[in-house]
């Protein structure tokens, strides 16, 4: 075990949403964030460290998921028994910071740092630090103000902070950013934002971008996509798109440059594969963006697929002629990375840390959806010149896979939290 000497125990906080061993993708609040947490928990079981990933207990969930003899899904209950979602968190966290340091004495367990994602669990993360006397890392994964200033013009500024409380988030983020050991951010761009309108200092900050399930996604011969595109009734000009049903995901955006795409390539349809299984919320959102299509006249152009299965997901991405990410903002978007992976071309928005590692035109395309023409024409340029497409095909494959398998990600992490402990350690003395 090579880390005995060092990180040998750590308890990772990631609170909202429906954290589980086999977590239910695309239910309310739970989508990469879930996948970043537990696919690093697993790499870092396998480097012989014990994990305990610590979530909220609601509807009648168990207490515990056991993953392997190293890790575990541990649920503490606070905030009732129904669904809350993450902007709302703010009222329950004092209640699960006393509940999980209660258990943690009452079971007697040790453990060497706090790792937190997201503001919710970083708040709570930092008094539980301060409680066992232990180091904090924490990862945004978001920025309320980052979210703020790019929702500002589609909502009203009341109607917007009744629904988000994003003055009371912003000022706690600064408070954990301040108080906590070290962030590790996932983008240059989210770093360049906590330096900027967090006033984090640089020494406390590291960029490790987040990984993806190398074995999961990897691209196929061309001859075999024939034969997955028939079992999913994928056609070959399809461009798929791919994830939870929320306003920042810039579907509706998606939609409006669907009509440049079509007159380049009018057999070309859009797959569209949003929200969560059994989601009224999601529905509803679906719903509204059904009625956008039928304005614009191209609802016979779209499939819609409400939920795709984990194990079907990579046989989706491989059977699109392209992907797409539309995002209003998107902090990194692992949706694409992992269909690059796949070997499918993909656009992706510029709003977005991603933008700054690829190379456009050898790794993948970028667009800004809020331009229809130009997201249209994007879209369709692979399907107009084949050898773009096979440029992207293989180039994207590589980069995804070099650049973002877990293991490596996981190794990285670890020394960070080697590195502040030692200095936790020398602050001390």
């Amino acid at each position: 075990m090579p880390y005995t000497d060092s990180t040998n125990s750590i308890l990772m906080i990631s609170l909202h949403g429906y954290v589980s061993a086999e977590p239910e993708l695309g239910k309310p609040d739970t989508g990469g964030q879930v996948v970043y947490v537990l696919e690093l928990a697993k790499r870092f079981s396998r480097l012989g460290l014990h994990v305990d990933v610590v979530t909220r207990r609601f509807e009648g969930q168990p207490e515990f998921d056991v993953v392997n003899e190293n890790l575990r899904v541990w649920r503490i209950p606070f905030g009732g028994d129904d669904f809350v979602r993450k902007e709302d968190m703010h009222d329950h966290i004092s209640d699960f910071v006393t509940n999980l340091l209660s258990a943690v004495r009452l079971r007697r367990h040790q453990y060497d740092i706090v790792y937190s994602h997201y503001w919710d669990a970083g708040w709570a993360g930092q008094k539980i630090a301060e409680g066992l006397e232990i180091a904090h890392v924490h990862t945004p994964h978001s920025l309320g103000w980052w979210k703020e200033q790019n929702m500002g013009a589609d909502m009203d500024a009341a109607e917007m902070e009744r629904k988000y409380r994003f003055r009371e988030r912003i000022r706690k983020e600064f408070l954990v950013y301040q108080m906590c050991d070290h962030v590790i951010a996932t983008t240059e761009p989210q770093a360049e934002l906590l330096f900027k309108h967090y006033d984090l200092l640089e020494r406390r900050l590291t960029v490790v971008p987040p990984g993806m399930d190398e074995n999961q996604f990897s691209p196929v011969r061309q001859e075999d996509l024939k034969k997955l595109q028939e079992r999913y009734d994928i056609q070959p000009h399809d461009v798929l798109t791919l994830g939870r049903m929320a306003h920042n995901k810039g579907y509706d955006l998606l939609l409006k440059a669907l009509p440049v795409l079509f007159d380049l390539v009018p057999d070309a349809r859009l797959v569209a594969a949003i929200g969560g299984e059994g989601s009224e919320r999601d529905k509803k959102g679906i719903a509204k963006l059904r009625k956008q299509a039928e304005a614009l006249g191209i609802v016979d152009k779209i499939k819609w697929v409400n939920y795709v299965p984990d194990e079907d997901l990579s046989n989706y991405y491989r059977t699109a002629a392209v992907f797409v990410m539309p995002s209003r903002y998107e902090p990194f978007g692992m949706v694409a990375i992992e269909a690059m992976a796949c070997g499918t071309p993909t656009v992706i928005t510029v709003h977005g840390g991603l933008i700054d590692l690829i190379g456009f035109g050898q790794h993948a395309l970028y667009a800004d959806p809020n331009r229809p023409a130009e997201l249209g024409a994007l879209m369709a340029m692979p399907m107009l010149y084949p050898g773009l497409a096979h440029q992207l095909s293989v180039e994207g494959a590589r980069f995804a896979r070099r650049n973002f398998g877990w293991t490596g990600i996981a190794k990285k992490q670890l020394a960070i939290f080697n590195a502040v402990k030692q200095r936790r350690k020398e602050d001390l003395v």
